[in-house]
C-alpha cells in the first residue's frame, strides 16, 4: 500500500516554481506525513459544513498549467448524495481511510473499502454513500472546472 501511496504522490503532484527569469517543474511532495492527516493542517486547506451537517476537508496539492488535471486529499464525515447530473470530472480516488458504496444509476452496487482505488467517469450518475473515509483525488476536467 505504502509503495502505490508513493507511485500516486509522485506521478500525480508536481509544482512550478520561478527562478531567475526561468520556471522550472519540480515534483510537488505528499508526505507521509500528509498522508496521515497532517495536509488537513496546511493554511490552504478548505473547511466546508453541509447543510446535512457533514463536514468535509480538502486540500489542492497540484493545479496543471492549463488547469485540467488536479490532485490533492480530501475527507468527508458521514454522509448520502444522489448524483442526478453526470458528475462532471474524470476522478480517480484512493482510500486511506473508510469506505463508500456507489450505487450506479441502473442498480450495480459497488463498495470501496481502505486501501482500494476507483475511477469514476464524468459521466456517472448514482447515489454515493459513506460513514466517512479519506482519500487521494486525482482529477482530470477537459473544461479545466
Amino acid at each position: 500500500m505504502k509503495r502505490l501511496i508513493t507511485l500516486v504522490a509522485v506521478i500525480a503532484l508536481s509544482q512550478t516554481v520561478v527562478a531567475e527569469d526561468k520556471a522550472t517543474s519540480l515534483p510537488a511532495e505528499m508526505s507521509g506525513a500528509d498522508i496521515a492527516g497532517a495536509i488537513f493542517e496546511r493554511p490552504d486547506m478548505t473547511r466546508t459544513q453541509h447543510e446535512d451537517g457533514h463536514v468535509t476537508l480538502d486540500v489542492t496539492s497540484f493545479v496543471s498549467s492549463d488547469q485540467k488535471f488536479s490532485s490533492g486529499m480530501y475527507k468527508s464525515g458521514k454522509t448520502r448524495l444522489e448524483v442526478t447530473e453526470p458528475y462532471g470530472v474524470d476522478e480517480f480516488m484512493y482510500f486511506l481511510e473508510g469506505s463508500v458504496t456507489l450505487t450506479s444509476s441502473d442498480g450495480s452496487v459497488q463498495t470501496i473499502d481502505a486501501g482500494e482505488g476507483v475511477t469514476i467517469a464524468k459521466e456517472w450518475t448514482g447515489i454515493w454513500e459513506t460513514d466517512g473515509y479519506t482519500k487521494i483525488w486525482v482529477i482530470y476536467s477537459a473544461l479545466g472546472e
